[in-house]
């Protein structure tokens, strides 16, 4: 497969690029849940475009990668589902849903992932883990009250794809997340016992609280089984972020 980009989630992905011939990854869109810049929102809808009419022309599956977030989900009324109607919240979502809408519309062979928040190494420092380290570091952290975040390993995420492109499906959309709301309080309580760092809260009201459904994912997929997704299982990932990213971690 091709992959466009040279970010995080693209380094990742190409540990796959000798698989799956036939498929465009679109892997260089807007990745920054918090984003309003209309400039690149139209940058990343413009890269769609052209990705959509080279595949419309090569016969190739583009796969383009969309958001689970609050932004999508936040207004939603139990579990965000795939196959049912949102109303995002948020200047992303928004964005991220019309650029659905245009793969819909199209006539392309696509698959969009609703990505949860992606966890590994390399991240870019205004996503949500480097962010929260290093606000930790300088003893003030700012939590959104009641906020909730679904972290998912990235090397899960490959595996993911793996299987997603391997069975062939077209034309659908698919959450890739842990399905496991995480209190952003419980993240940071875990940030603190296993780095010995300790912050001041400066509690914010505006957080948002939403559960993804992974009923899709596992029955799509199902070695997600095995990658232990649950309660806890957001201790696992963080304890492999922390151990490359904090060097006084302690598993």
């Amino acid at each position: 497969m091709d992959i466009v980009g040279n970010g995080f989630l693209a380094r990742h992905l190409r540990s796959l690029a000798g698989r799956h011939g036939g498929t465009l990854v679109l892997a260089a869109g807007v990745s920054w849940a918090a984003h309003t810049s209309p400039a690149d929102f139209a940058r990343e809808a413009a890269l769609v475009e052209e990705k959509i009419a080279a595949c419309l022309a090569s016969g190739d599956r583009l796969v383009f990668f969309s958001t689970a977030s609050t932004g999508m989900y936040g207004k939603v009324d139990g579990p965000g589902r795939e196959d049912r109607p949102v109303v995002p919240c948020t200047p992303y979502g928004t964005h991220k849903l019309a650029l659905e809408k245009r793969l819909e519309a199209s006539g392309v062979d696509y698959l969009a992932l609703r990505l949860g928040h992606l966890v590994g190494p390399g991240q870019p420092p205004h996503q949500l883990l480097p962010t929260l380290v290093r606000q930790m570091r300088t003893g003030t952290v700012h939590v959104h009250r009641g906020a909730t975040r679904d972290l998912i390993d990235i090397d899960d995420v490959v595996t993911i794809v793996d299987r997603l492109l391997g069975a062939g499906l077209s034309r659908e959309k698919v959450n890739v997340a842990s399905g496991n709301a995480v209190p952003i309080e419980r993240i940071i309580d875990h940030i603190e016992e296993r780095t010995g760092l300790a912050a001041r809260r400066v509690y914010r009201d505006r957080g948002g609280h939403h559960t993804i459904s992974t009923d899709k994912l596992r029955a799509l997929v199902p070695e997600t089984e095995a990658m232990g997704f649950g309660p806890s299982y957001h201790r696992r990932v963080l304890d492999a972020f922390l151990t490359a990213a904090v060097p006084t971690a302690t598993p």
